[in-house]
């Protein structure tokens, strides 16, 4: 197929009106330019925010696994490798990540990180006590970013808005200048949609990759709506190859989801991801390791071609979706729904 007939297709898909770019960004975009860094590893523009970013994001749940002499070894390797943009959350291992992230990130300059936090609490006063802990454990005053984390129910997004809700800590806390910048994570289309029309966010941290674009159209919608309130879209599960089918023997310590290994499908899933619009930086899954490979894929990175979606295609034909068909953001009780504690 042409790229002109696959970005039509794409576009009808996504239900985009008309005029609005295509799904995949035209790489001569300003708003898309790599900026260069001597370490080989790409910067991009966060949106509003008008920070320069990593294209590859250090994964902070990987500091629930690890010693701190891992951590501080981790944290280090993947700033020096370039890497500037430093994700965590006070729910990555019950708080092991953030205070393993804290005393790492004292050995690096603190004006050349950018560092987002979250939290999972939706009423005001508890994302306040959340927001205190996390910049007590992190050893820091302020952070770039701060986000509402995995907004996932209809009843979640009505409290967090809310009289008394977890957003008003958030604006409370943008004055107070202990955070910069605000965003959300979310693993529901339905909330990360309700929350972009509630509130004009600089960023959007949602899953984006190739088998839930390819099964089931997963990102369109919120690409689009992302796109045009102006908010930058940082892709979480970049490299997941979709749910463990039953019976299948888990990897990675039983770990919810199967993971891209090889480094060449690393590169084409990080190449599709980055290919996005408005996607500026992805987060790989949380294994160091997999971080150093994903470092590798971001250095590696350029815009994807016909012959790589193409590819990508085959290769998502071959998994099974992580996350469901049928939304459960009417249906799901809680924060994560089934989803545990994760990005």
């Amino acid at each position: 197929m042409k790229r002109r007939s696959f970005l039509k297709t794409m576009g009808a898909a996504a239900g985009l009106a008309a005029g609005v770019r295509p799904l995949f960004a035209d790489p001569a975009d300003p708003s898309r330019r790599l900026i260069s860094h001597p370490s080989g590893l790409p910067r991009r523009v966060l949106g509003r925010t008008g920070q320069a970013i990593s294209i590859i994001g250090f994964p902070g749940l990987a500091l629930a696994r690890t010693t701190q002499e891992e951590a501080n070894r981790a944290v280090r390797a993947s700033f020096e490798s370039g890497m500037n943009y430093f994700d965590v959350a006070p729910a990555y291992g019950n708080g092991k990540a953030e205070i393993a992230m804290g005393p790492a990130l004292q050995a690096l300059p603190r004006d050349q990180v950018f560092l987002s936090c979250k939290t999972k609490k939706r009423d005001a006063a508890g994302a306040m006590q959340e927001l205190e802990q996390s910049l007590v454990r992190l050893k820091t005053d302020h952070f770039e970013l701060y986000q509402l984390h995995v907004m996932s129910t209809a009843a979640e997004v009505k409290e967090a808005f809310g009289p008394g809700g977890a957003i008003e800590t958030l604006l409370k806390a943008r004055e107070q200048g202990k955070v910069r910048w605000l965003g959300f994570s979310a693993h529901t289309k339905e909330a990360a949609l309700d929350c972009l029309r509630h509130f004009k966010f600089e960023t959007v941290m949602y899953p984006v990759n190739f088998v839930e674009h390819y099964q089931h159209k997963f990102d369109p919608e919120v690409l689009a709506l992302a796109r045009q309130s102006g908010a930058a879209v940082i892709a979480i599960k970049p490299i997941s190859a979709g749910s463990w089918k039953p019976g299948e023997k888990k990897t990675r310590n039983n770990y919810w989801y199967r993971a891209l290994e090889e480094q060449d499908e690393i590169n084409l899933a990080m190449r599709f991801a980055l290919s996005l619009d408005p996607v500026v930086s992805a987060i790989p899954t949380s294994f160091i390791d997999l971080n150093e490979r994903s470092i590798i894929a971001g250095r590696a990175f350029r815009p994807a071609t016909d012959t790589d979606l193409k590819s990508m295609q085959a290769l998502a034909e071959k998994y099974s979706p992580l996350f469901p068909r049928k939304p459960l953001y009417l249906g799901a009780t809680g924060p994560h729904s089934n989803y545990g504690a994760h990005v």
